[in-house]
């Protein structure tokens, strides 16, 4: 027979953190080093990213953008995201950013899923 019904309900929420936790890891290991998450939290060699979703991009305040990344028209969601973090300089030309990506698309998808979590 089926499991009880509160074990699927038991169970969802693992599947929906275990993105974010390795998420969280990948942010740790490849991006805490230039950025901080947390509202309020300071602009390091790259900008807070605290309300990234929905933002345009070049408009955090009180970091120095590269005229590439304020003139790139970039609406940062899921999807721009996505295709950013897998080559930013080829995303937007010109950028500051130095970090070269990442190829996995799994690796994005956990990083975006904790960054929803971690910047909203």
């Amino acid at each position: 027979s089926a499991p009880p019904f509160d074990t699927f309900l038991n169970f969802t929420p693992a599947l929906s953190t275990m993105s974010e936790t390795k998420g969280a890891k990948i942010f740790k290991t490849k991006c805490s080093q230039c950025h901080t998450v947390e509202a309020g939290g300071a602009h390091k060699q790259g900008p807070n990213l605290n309300g990234i979703f929905g933002r345009q991009s070049g408009q955090a305040t009180g970091y120095d953008f590269s005229k590439a990344n304020k003139d790139s028209g970039v609406t940062w969601g899921e999807d721009t995201l996505f295709d950013y973090l897998l080559a930013p300089k080829k995303y937007i030309k010109g950028t500051k950013m130095v970090f070269a990506g990442l190829k996995k698309p799994a690796e994005r998808k956990d990083l975006i899923a904790y960054l929803k979590s971690a910047t909203a």
